[in-house]
C-alpha cells in the first residue's frame, strides 16, 4: 500500500495510524501546488480529487479522505483498540469523534490555510476554533485521550489539528488539558517516528 502525503498536513493522522497499528505502508509525498508527486508522477491521475491522504493498493484501488483512511488502516490490526470492536456502541462514539474532528476542527481550520481569507475572517474563525478548543479541553479534563484511557484512531486526527494551532495563531496554552493532551500524544513512540520520517522534528 501506498499513501500519498504531505509534511505535517491532514495525511499525518493516518500515518500516525499506520505505525500505531504496524501497518507496512511506502509513503510518496505529494506537492500541493503542482499535483505531482516526488515520483513523477501526475498526482490528479491517482486521484481527481487531488487531496491527501490517499490510500493507494497494487490492484489500481484508492481509498481517500483522512477519517476513512484512517479507520481501513486502524481495522487492519483489531487487536490493538485504534479503533472499538464493529456492532460495539463504543466503536460509534469512535466515529463520532473522527467526524467532528473531520467537519468542526478540520474544515474550520482550511479557512485559515486560504491566503485570500480577509482578516475579519480569520478572528471569527480563530474564535470558533477556540470554543471547539474549550470543549475538547473539558472533555480531557479526566481522561488522557478522546475514549478514556486508550490511544486511538480519532486522537492521531486530534492531534494532527492541534499541531496546526501555533502556525494560524492559536496558542494551546490556552487549553492546559489540551496541551497537555498534545504532549502526551506527541511523546508515544510511533507518534514520534512518523514526525521524524515527515521532518517535522
Amino acid at each position: 500500500m501506498r499513501l500519498y502525503y504531505s509534511p505535517g498536513a491532514c495525511s499525518l493522522a493516518p500515518h500516525i495510524v499506520a505505525r500505531e497499528a504496524g501497518v507496512p505502508i511506502e509513503l510518496v509525498k505529494v506537492d500541493l501546488a503542482t499535483k505531482t508527486t516526488e515520483k513523477g508522477e501526475d498526482f490528479l491521475s491517482i486521484n481527481p480529487k487531488g487531496s491527501i491522504p490517499t490510500l493507494a493498493f497494487a490492484d489500481g484501488t484508492v481509498l481517500t479522505e483522512g477519517a476513512v483512511v484512517s479507520q481501513f488502516l486502524a481495522d487492519k490490526a483489531p487487536g490493538l483498540g485504534l479503533l472499538p470492536a464493529q456492532g460495539s456502541f463504543d466503536r460509534y462514539r469512535a466515529l463520532e469523534w473522527l467526524n467532528y474532528v473531520a467537519t468542526e476542527l478540520h474544515k474550520s481550520f482550511s479557512t485559515l490555510w486560504r491566503k485570500d481569507t480577509p482578516a475579519e475572517m480569520r478572528t471569527i474563525v480563530r474564535k470558533n476554533i477556540g470554543t471547539k478548543f474549550s470543549y475538547l479541553d473539558r472533555h480531557l479534563a479526566s481522561q488522557d485521550y478522546l475514549l478514556g484511557d486508550h490511544f486511538g484512531a480519532a486522537d492521531a486526527y486530534a492531534f494532527t489539528m492541534l499541531s496546526w494551532a501555533p502556525a494560524v495563531g492559536i496558542d494551546l496554552a490556552n487549553w492546559p488539558n489540551l496541551a497537555a493532551y498534545a504532549e502526551r500524544i506527541a511523546a508515544r513512540p510511533k507518534v514520534r517516528d512518523a514526525l521524524a520520517v515527515e521532518g517535522l522534528v
